[in-house]
């Protein structure tokens, strides 16, 4: 049986109450509130607390925060006025039809799921039986049109069995006539009767027919994994259109010097300036490189960096989005830049007290590099912020 709690304390002005329940060490992800506008209840288990309210207040705009072992709500009332006491005794006829009122709104819930689950079984059988019914019209198709097949395989013997007798008998009678024409009757005679044989022995053409055939159809239980080839020579194409949009862009800062021209050498000052603390000269370095060649997407990466490092959370963001932006497709070869883009655009975005997606992003790290021990714990430190800040009644 729950232990209820006696030992709260409330304060109230004309607007609002302000109630404050001790936690007594309880963990915060075991308290369940459930409010209405007459009614407070807070279940932290072996605890309970509940309160039929002196007044109604409004449900929706109140709130609880939790902190510091302690919940503490914010009731706002619904009209203006100073109230007696927190909760209402002695009328224990409106509580019993509280209660009943509670206890027909649970069983109405209740009735509404197990409909739905009979109508989802339901839903389910007469899909059921129509694939078995295709499936029977199918194998019904499937025997017919094989005994047409055996059927027309049947007649096309018949009819070869046919003419093989007839040839024979035509052959046998052939030899019959011959052997009874005992007196010859020239050479000429001779020569057209052979003729004639010789013609009447060739065959005549086949019959036209057609042949059917049924494969039957594979079945693959198990997907093939997707090809990254078109992704990685899209990657492919991008890198070599930096490159020669760098060629362009040396050709039009003709004053710089030799090295200044190499976008790849001004990003190795970039992070050794980086490595230094010279955040700002970093930045410059790495402007440059960007102006020679924009596409490419480590030089975003570096100056969101320094970014960080200065608190210019803003600009962070907005590079650390352009560097994944270039680092599309995702293949194996960016997959480590990429994920520091994101761990760089939540930090910001942590930073800026926008603990929601900051989380996206760190997740996203993860999804990449599942293995990142760091990354996890910082993480699981977002979501303990993000559950610990507010909790809404």
């Amino acid at each position: 049986m729950p232990l209820r709690v006696s030992d709260y304390s409330w304060q109230q002005t004309k607007t609002a109450v302000f109630l404050s329940l001790p936690l007594k060490g309880v963990c915060v992800r075991d308290t369940d509130v459930f409010c209405t506008e007459n009614y407070l209840k807070v279940n932290f288990p072996p605890f309970l607390f509940e309160a039929f309210l002196y007044a109604p207040i409004d449900d929706e705009s109140s709130k609880a925060k939790i902190g510091n072992d302690a919940i503490v709500f914010t009731l706002y009332k619904k009209e203006a006025a100073m109230w007696e006491t927190l909760s209402v005794t002695g009328d224990s006829s409106w509580f019993n039809l509280l209660a009943a009122h509670w206890q027909l709104s649970e069983l109405r819930i209740e009735e509404e799921e197990r409909n739905k689950i009979e109508h989802m079984k339901e839903n389910e059988r007469i899909k059921a039986t129509k694939e078995l019914e295709a499936w029977k019209e199918y194998q019904r198709k499937a025997e017919e049109q094989k005994k047409i097949q055996r059927e027309e395989k049947l007649c096309q013997k018949e009819k070869q069995i046919r003419e093989e007798r007839k040839k024979l008998k035509y052959q046998s009678l052939t030899r019959n006539s011959a052997s009874r024409n005992l007196a010859p009757k020239g050479r000429n005679s001779e020569n057209i009767f052979t003729e004639k044989l010789k013609e009447d022995s060739i065959p005549a053409p086949r019959s036209v027919g057609s042949i059917k055939i049924n494969f039957t159809p594979r079945v693959f239980p198990t997907a093939l994994r997707e090809s990254q080839v078109a992704e990685e020579e899209e990657w492919l194409h991008k890198q070599a259109e930096a490159r020669r949009a760098m060629n362009t862009d040396i050709a039009e800062l003709c004053d710089l010097k030799e090295e200044e021209k190499n976008p790849e050498w001004l990003k190795d000052k970039g992070n050794k300036l980086f490595a230094t603390e010279n955040y700002l000269a970093a930045i410059n370095a790495y402007n440059l490189a960007i102006r020679l060649n924009n596409k490419m997407p480590l030089l975003y990466l570096n100056r969101a960096a320094c970014h960080l490092k200065l608190k210019n959370l803003h600009k962070a963001i907005e590079d650390s989005s352009k560097a994944l932006e270039l680092l599309m497709p995702p293949v194996t070869d960016n997959a480590n830049a990429r994920m520091k883009a994101h761990v760089r655009r939540g930090t910001a975005f942590c930073q800026l007290e926008l603990y929601v997606e900051g989380l996206q992003d760190y997740e996203a790290a993860l999804k990449i590099d599942p293995s990142n021990k760091i990354v996890q714990i910082d993480a699981e430190k977002i979501r303990n912020v993000i559950q610990g800040t507010e909790l809404k009644s």
